[in-house]
């Protein structure tokens, strides 16, 4: 038996699961969302500090490492993937964090047109739901919502700080 569908979406991370729902929202699509990995109902997954155990669990991050970089004498950077359903947002450490406006702006100059940053920021802020509420970079309404902690620790403030330094 074959099934025919108007579109085929490989990996059910943030974006992924967005776009599905966006293009069934209608009823008039039929999407197939493929991901290599499984259900995100895993205790380290469901558990806000269990990042700490994701990133080294192969069944559900991919394990992605650098080539070695003669800058880090040598090291490889380790940059942690999910592989399950929600992606990378799924085993990030409840994090937020777009790319910066000068690689989407690259992109588009090396002729991806549409994919600069002022092309993708509508799409960013009609995808989130910012309880700060809207700006200029922000928006309200959208299916991924993003919080500021509830009760962050003290040093929290101390580290951002350092890092806008």
């Amino acid at each position: 038996m074959t099934e025919i569908f108007d579109y085929i979406i490989v990996g059910s991370g943030s974006a992924g699961s967005v776009l599905a729902d966006r293009l069934t929202a209608s009823g008039k699509h039929r999407v197939l969302l493929l991901e290599a990995g499984g259900t995100d109902w895993r205790f380290y997954v469901q558990m806000p500090l269990g990042y700490g155990k994701t990133f080294y669990d192969k069944s559900v991050n991919w394990m992605y490492k650098a080539e070695p970089d003669p800058g880090l004498n040598g090291q490889s950077d380790f940059y942690p993937r999910g592989k399950l359903l929600g992606g990378s947002s799924s085993i990030n450490a409840m994090v937020y964090i777009r790319g910066q406006r000068e690689d989407f702006d690259h992109w588009r100059a090396l002729g991806n047109a549409g994919w600069g940053y002022d092309e993708v920021l509508p799409y960013f802020k009609r995808a989130e739901h910012n309880e700060r509420g809207a700006d200029e970079f922000h928006g309200v309404g959208g299916p991924l919502n993003v919080a500021d902690q509830v009760s962050p620790a003290k040093i929290n403030a101390a580290f951002l700080a350092a890092c806008e330094q």
